[in-house]
């Protein structure tokens, strides 16, 4: 029997997103974005206030970069996310964590996330939806397999439940997609 729940995005996975951008002072801005994901093949989506200092700082640098963090770095992903940039200069700071500058776009990458999108701000549509064009795409060699692939188990990333406020490890290999469906293909 099934039961109706409250209306809510329960819609999985749901990747956690750090957002990065450079402060007019040159400083590191990283934000926690539970909202978004891809749109197409080279644009992210991601659901914004735009009232965050992030806005106004790839409003005005027309970049910003999207990291995926690992387990290991769940705090200083979640302190991302309760603590603003507009109170907290030195927020990026406090965490430990390191940064260089992006090679496409005028914002920084963090280091110890092991998977970085490069994005050229596309706009944002009537709904508040950021669209970022992806440019260029970095890894940790550590998270390649042996043909220099993104192997996502060696991510060791994280999703966030919207329902519950809880963060969850990404699982294990199911099955290979475009492939496993097969044997209910007539012939």
């Amino acid at each position: 029997m099934r039961k109706e729940l409250s209306i809510s995005p329960a819609i999985y996975p749901q990747p956690v997103l750090m957002l990065a951008t450079y402060n007019e002072d040159g400083t590191v801005d990283v934000m926690n974005a539970a909202w978004g994901g891809a749109v197409d093949t080279d644009l992210v989506g991601i659901s914004l206030t735009p009232t965050h200092r992030t806005c106004e700082n790839f409003r005005r640098t027309k970049g910003f970069t999207v990291s995926l963090p690992t387990a290991k770095y769940i705090k200083e992903a979640d302190y991302f996310g309760i603590e603003s940039g507009a109170k907290a200069k030195d927020k990026f700071e406090r965490t430990g964590l390191h940064a260089e500058k992006a090679k496409t776009v005028d914002a920084p990458v963090i280091l110890e996330f092991p998977l970085c999108l490069e994005c050229e701000y596309a706009g944002v549509d009537e709904y508040g939806i950021v669209f970022g064009k992806i440019l260029r795409v970095t890894a940790d060699e550590s998270v390649l397999d042996e043909k220099g692939n993104l192997d996502i188990a060696k991510c060791d990333g994280v999703l966030f439940d919207n329902s519950t406020g809880r963060y969850f490890r990404i699982g294990e290999f199911l099955a290979k997609a475009f492939s496993c469906g097969m044997v209910y293909k007539k012939k």
